[in-house]
Order: structure tokens, then sequence, then C-alpha cells
């Protein structure tokens, strides 16, 4: 891989340049020269650090610039005799990170890290320095982002410094904001490095950090990184795009004309909008070439409607779907359901009397600002305690309110502990960055819970109780039945049923259905630790285990037939005081059943003459009940005891082959008072791992 194919800042075709059109990119060896000539008088900043304090001053206009003249003034005197392998002064690196991070609004304390940010690493500088020097919170983000020593973790640094880096950016998220802008610029420089190193640096930027840019919604980052490392990985897929692009750019663009007509429309309707042409970066353009195949001149790009409330945004939607021609497909409405990482904008399509279709993404402009830079946009979380409206929103959505510890970021702060070792940790992380999508589920009893696109009951039961899941035996979702394998969908209602037997845990089996790292885990150190332990999984059918009585008959049942004898039916097992009626069988018995069974309808059916049938004054009866449950040790013995507490003989008892983990038992019983079978119904579904009983 050349130079030129991985700077593309060096040359005219370049990536950034494409997308930023207008902008002119700092000269880093003119800033290089600038650090060069040393400390300047301390009334005034460094000439090398002006284009970053113009930058602060443009989404800060009070901001105090002291201290991050200080702060440059400390990095430059550090780095002072470092070079880069490009050849340029070592400080012109922390001097493009920030500039990075200022031109995306980032408050002080992180330009002022950002400075400072190989300073510990790299230097002579102390992080009881720089804490003296700026103070606590500058030190804690230096420090996560300050890589471990080689020396003491050996293949293992690179897995643990990103676990240190991730588990300070639970504490502070602006740890990771440096961690992105610094490899933006290292990955923006990599042409001078070998082909393979290239090629390791890039892969680890396309599984960890374009993630972790999305998560924290970095996009104006997260583009970039991504542009740069298809360059690497895919030079070839990378160079056709760019002759698409350069074709594109030599012919008509219909979408100015569109941008007009849609100005003309929303400033009829009295919206005061900004409509402006967004051209799409290099890896968009790939992905809708892979889905449209052949592109057409309004595939290059996509309308940015910018509107001042959130309300316009839906009168925007509302005139360009009376005045277009909508593609209803193409309509995803992400205000009312936010994604997880923040983005909130209404995305549409339309297409033009000329055949064009033209996407739109419709958002305001602090929406705008959010979708760009992310988390990097919210300022300073840190300062102050949360208002009233904050605390109100906290009640709905902890997300939204507290950036530092989204509930993707607090998954992760969670299984990396129970990681066994750097290699586990890493390709866990790998895997759980993975996931690009969230649902949210609710609990049973009102809260949510944040889980990765795919994931089943077993990883719902994992975030919910922790260790406590390894006693799951079902769960119901919406209100049904479903197996601990059932994968759940956004908006889902799921409610774990747990066994309160200590031997109850999880099977082999659990790990092809869990999807998040903390399940997974502790599913599998479960077994580890219980290799004979676990339930067994379910084997060959075995027959019915059944235990049979000596007593039959009508119990106390009476047929308007003389000396007739009276047995009760088997299919409805009726009890006092059911309406019942009696029809005679072969051998002049009268059989009873309840008047809505079925077998009523089939006797009348074929012209059989029912026979009035009364219950006597005495209060015993038979009944049989179907009682659903989950397989686990001791059950039987658990329900024939319940069924005892309540003074009930069992007359006959089967149990089914279990399947799926589900068993099914039958009970035929005789009760000394009908009136005790709903109390007897509601002891055995008390009955851990029984969810449901019914007559038969």
């Amino acid at each position: 891989m050349s130079a030129e194919a991985t700077n593309p800042e060096a040359r005219p075709e370049a990536l950034p340049e494409l997308r930023r059109r207008g902008r002119t990119r700092l000269d880093l060896r003119r800033l290089g020269r600038a650090a060069l000539l040393g400390p300047t008088p301390r009334d005034r900043l460094p000439d090398a650090i002006g284009h970053v304090a113009e930058a602060h001053r443009a989404h800060h206009p009070d901001a105090d610039l002291s201290l991050l003249r200080r702060a440059y003034l400390l990095a430059e005197t550090s780095h002072r005799g470092q070079m880069r392998k490009s050849g340029e002064p070592y400080i012109t690196h922390p001097l493009a990170v920030t500039l990075i991070l200022a031109e995306l609004g980032a408050e002080t304390t992180t330009l002022t890290a950002s400075l400072l940010h190989d300073t510990v690493e790299d230097t002579d500088v102390t992080l009881d320095q720089v804490r003296e020097e700026f103070g606590d919170e500058v030190c804690f983000i230096v420090d996560g982002v300050t890589k471990v020593e080689k020396i003491d973790y050996g293949a293992a640094a690179e897995p643990e410094t990103f676990r240190k880096m991730l588990v300070a950016t639970g504490n502070d998220v602006r740890v990771m904001s440096i961690k992105l802008a610094d490899r933006l610029h290292n990955m923006r420089t990599l042409g001078v490095m070998r082909p393979e190193k290239q090629a390791r640096i890039a892969k680890v930027t396309r599984d960890v950090l374009i993630p972790l840019a999305e998560r924290l919604g970095v996009q104006a980052l997260k583009t970039e990184l991504e542009d740069l490392v298809f360059a690497i990985l895919h030079p070839e897929e990378y160079e056709r795009t760019r002759a698409l692009i350069a074709a594109h750019a030599g012919e008509r663009d219909p979408l100015p004309a569109i941008a007009d007509s849609v100005r003309a429309v929303l400033r009829d309707a009295g919206i005061a909008a900004e409509v402006v042409v967004r051209p799409r970066h290099f890896v968009s353009v790939h992905r809708i070439s892979l889905k449209r195949g052949e592109l057409r001149g309004s595939d290059f790009g996509r309308l940015l409607v910018l509107v001042g409330e959130n309300a316009d945004c839906y009168a925007v939607l509302g005139e360009l779907h009376t005045c277009f021609t909508p593609v209803i497909s193409e309509f995803k409405d992400f205000i009312a359901s936010p994604k997880f990482n923040l983005y909130q904008s209404l995305h549409t399509a339309f297409a033009t009397p000329e055949g064009y279709v033209a996407e739109v993404i419709v958002r305001t402009r602090q929406m705008h600002r959010v979708a760009e830079a992310g988390v990097v946009a919210l300022g300073n979380p840190y300062t102050g305690p949360p208002s009233a409206e904050q605390i109100a929103a906290a009640d709905c959505d902890e997300e939204r309110v507290d950036p530092t510890r989204p509930g993707w970021l607090s998954r992760l702060l969670d299984w990396q502990q129970s990681a066994p070792d750097p290699d586990t940790f890493w390709d866990v992380l790998r895997s759980e960055l993975a996931q690009d999508r969230e649902i949210t589920v609710f609990r049973a009893d009102g809260g949510t819970l944040g889980l990765p696109a795919g994931a089943s009951c077993i990883d719902a039961a994992y975030a919910q109780y922790g260790e406590a899941a390894h006693g799951c035996i079902g769960a119901r979702v919406n209100g049904r039945l479903t197996s601990l394998s059932s994968r759940l969908s956004d908006g889902d209602t799921v409610q774990l049923l747990l066994a309160h037997d200590a031997s109850s845990g999880p099977t082999a089996d659990w790990l092809d259905h869990a999807r998040t790292p903390a399940a997974r885990i502790a599913v599998s150190s479960w077994l580890e630790a219980h290799p004979d332990g676990a339930r067994p999984a379910d084997a060959a059918p075995r027959p019915p285990l059944s235990v049979i009585g000596l007593r039959s008959g009508g119990g106390n049942a009476v047929a308007d037939l003389p000396d007739a004898t009276v047995r009760l039916a088997g299919c409805c097992t009726p009890v006092p005081p059911d309406a019942v009626e009696g029809f005679v069988v072969r051998g002049g018995a009268v059989t009873v059943h309840r008047v809505h069974c079925a077998t009523v309808a089939q006797m009348r059916a074929v012209g059989r003459t029912p026979v009035a049938v009364h219950w006597r004054a005495t209060a015993d009866c038979r009944v049989t009940l179907l009682a659903e449950s989950f397989g686990r040790p001791h059950l039987l013995a658990d329900l024939t005891e319940a069924i005892a507490r309540e003074g009930v003989e069992v007359v006959s008892a089967t149990v089914e082959p279990p399947v799926e983990q589900r068993v099914r038992h039958s009970y035929t019983l005789q009760l000394p008072d009908a009136t005790g079978l709903p109390a007897l119904m509601r002891a055995m579904r008390d009955v851990p791992g029984v969810y449901d009983v019914s007559r038969a």
C-alpha cells in the first residue's frame, strides 16, 4: 500500500476533502516548525495552537484559553526533539488530535487532556505532575488514554490497554473521545508504515474503534475512519469506488435542482429550513452500489434539512410526502425512537418526476450537532447536579441523561470483570461490538433491559438477575410461555421464571443461544465448575410414570335411572356444582359429562338421549387436573406434597416425558369438599417450576 493510498490528505481526491469541501486542512509541517520555535510570551497563545483556539472559540465563545496555553507549553517542551515516523515534529500529533476535537465542539478540559495525552506515555512527565498542574479531571483522562507498558504485559498489552481505556470510559466518556481522535490522526498518516503494520492497525480500528465511535454517536470520526480502513483493507473495491465518484463528478448532479424544489416547497409552506446536499463518503457509496447495482446521479448524496424545533421536522415530512411521491419503505422515525447512540432524525425518500430517488434526512440543528459529534457535543456532563427535568427524564430513559454509562457500556464493564484472560476479553469484546443494533425489552416489574439485537431469553435472564439466572427454567414473552432459546424483539415484555431449587443450573446448549458476553461467560463458568452437576439434556422419551389408585365410580353424582351404575367421565372430570348430563353407554352404565364437554355434542349429534343427573348433598368429588411445568429435580415430590397438604387423595398420577424441558402432569384426585378445588389449584401453581394448572 503506497503512502498516497493511505494518506488521503496528501492528494486532491482525498476522502476527507470530498466530505469537507471548502475547508482548508491544516499544514501540519508548518505547525511543527512553529512548535520548534519554543514557548512564546505568556501573555498570548503560541501561534501553533492558534487554529485550535479559533475552532474552540467557535463553539465556546467564553472559553478560558489559559489552560490550553499552559497545556501546550508543557506538551511542546516535553515532546521537543521527538519526531514522528513521517518526519514531522511529534508535537504536531497532539495538536492535530486536539484540533479534531475542537472542531467537534469539545470543551476545554477535553482539549487540555488531548494536548497532554502522550506526555505520560512518551516523555518524563508523570501523572502527579499533570494532577498538580491541571487537576484531577485532566489527570484521570490522560491516565485513561495512556497505554500499559508492553514490558509488563507482553503480547497482552494491546487488549489490556483497551480494557483499561474502557474501564476509564465508564467513569469519563471523554477518555474514548480522545482515543478516537488519536486513532483518526494516526490513520491519516499511516502511509509511512509497513503494509503489514498498516493492515494490523486497520483491522483493530475496524473491529473495535469504529464500533465504539458508532456507539458514542461520533459519526464525523466514524465515517472518516471507515473510509481510511476501506482504502487499506480493500484497495481494489476502494479504487473502484473512487473511480465511480470521479466519474460522477464530471456529470450533471441532479441533487442541487432537487434541493431547490424542496426549498421552494418548504418556503411556500412557511417552514424555515436549511436544505443542503451532503455527498456520501466512500464506504457509503460502496454500500449503496452493492444494494442498488448501477448508480444514478442522486445516489451519490443525500439531502439534509435542518430546522429549529422537533415539530418542524414532522411538518417538513408532511410537506415532502404531500408534494412528492414518497418511498414508504425508506421511512424511519429516529426522533420518536432514538438510536441507542443518541442519534435522532427522520429518514425518508421520494421519487422525482424525472425518475430520480432522493434520500432525505430531517433533523433540528441540535440533533445535527449530536449526530455529528455524539457525546463530544454534549459538553461536560460532570458539572453540577442534574436538573429536575434531567431527573424526571432519567426515570424514563437513563441512557439519554447520562451519556457516560449507556446500556451497552454498562454491560461491557460488567462482563469484562469476569473475562478470565486477555485473549478471551479481546475476542469477546470484538464479538460484542460487532452487534450493530440494540433492542429494548420490558421486564414484568415495569423496568427495561437493553440488549443486542438477536438476544434470547437467556441473555435477558443474565442481564436482569446476574448469576441467579443459573436457576432460570423458562419465560413468558408477551404473556405466552416460550423456551429460553427464543429470540426477543424490540418492545417485547419478558417474564423470567426462576427455580428455587439450588441444584438447578444451565445446560451446555444454552451457549448456542446466548448472544451477550455476560451470559456466555456466566454459563461457561458454571459448566466448568459443575462438570457433573448440569442438568442432563433430554434423552430418548421415557414411558409415562404412573401412580394408580384403586378407587373409581361416580362419586356423588346420581342419575335418574334406578339401579344404574354412574361413572364420572375422564375427559372433563365434572365436580359439584358443574352443570352435567349423563349418557347410557355399553353395559348400561351412565357416564356423566360437563354440559360443555365436546363428547356431549358428539352424543347429541348421533341421536343419543341424555339422562338427567344431579349431585348428592355430600360434598366430596373426584377431579382430574393437568399441571404444566418446567422439568427440575424433585418436582413430582413437591407437587404431591402440595396436594397432600390440602387434604386431597391422589387416585392416579401420570407424568409425560419432558419436551424442551417442559413436563405435563395429569392427576386424578379425590377431594373431600368440592369447594376446596380453587385453593388446591392455587397451591399447585405455587410450586416452583409450575406455570399452569387447569381442569382436564
